[in-house]
């Protein structure tokens, strides 16, 4: 190791590569309980800068694999939420709508921290089963957008946002705002967006046990010498 380096702490459950101004232990450990998959470290691979574009967005976050989108935003009334959704599929430049046509790949979700909630995919046994079916759309003119209505969705900017549900969420909730309850696709402002990519938390003692075996091996080793010389 050149003189000055120093070794990367090992992850631990709820790291944050890249940090975070949104997330704090107990939003994430909020994230973790409503995916449902156990403990996860994040991997801040946007964040909003002014001046950025959707351009800059997917140049951070397509083909990152599952992420989850934060939004700190302000409605008309001057009252700010803290709002977002699970991806579970990668975004993308230019693969447009990204459908499902199966309940098991309907595992998207929406989410309000300040109005505690969280809004899933209309499964497939429903009235209208193609309701939904929409998960994101992805393109390079738009920033993050779920669902059909859209039911989150963030322009080109990255300035603007605005809540129809329809494809997420409880049906006869149709155009109300996961945002703030609002109605017919009223926008808010956003003052700041993070993107975070999911890894998995490694196996518990996997480093520790693999120390070791190469202590064991050492400890061998060096025994076998002893005997050999005194022979």
């Amino acid at each position: 190791m050149a003189a000055g380096a120093m070794a990367a702490a090992p992850a631990v459950a709820g790291d944050v590569t890249g940090g975070s101004a949104l997330l704090d232990d107990g939003r994430q450990a909020q994230l973790e309980r409503w995916l449902g998959a156990g403990e996860f470290n994040l991997d801040n691979v946007y964040t909003l800068r002014a001046g950025d574009t959707s351009a800059d967005f997917h140049a951070g976050a397509d083909g990152k694999g599952a992420t989850f989108t934060l939004l700190e935003v302000t409605n008309a009334a001057g009252a700010q939420y803290l709002v977002g959704g699970y991806n579970p599929q990668s975004w993308a430049s230019d693969e447009g709508w990204h459908e499902t046509e199966r309940d098991w790949q309907r595992t998207a979700f929406l989410f309000n921290f300040t109005r505690p909630a969280v809004y899933r995919q209309i499964p497939s046994t429903y009235i209208l089963p193609s309701q939904g079916r929409r998960q994101t759309f992805n393109d390079t003119d738009f920033g993050p957008v779920f669902g059909s209505g859209p039911d989150l969705f963030v322009n080109d900017r990255l300035d603007t946002a605005l809540s129809w549900q329809l494809s997420y969420g409880n049906p006869a909730d149709e155009s109300a705002s996961i945002v703030d309850r609002s109605l017919r696709g009223q926008t808010v402002r956003i003052d700041a967006m993070e993107i975070f990519a999911i890894s998995p938390v490694p196996e518990p003692g996997g480093d520790a046990m693999l120390l070791l075996g190469i202590g064991a091996l050492g400890w061998f080793g060096l025994t076998g010498r002893k005997r050999t010389c005194r022979a």
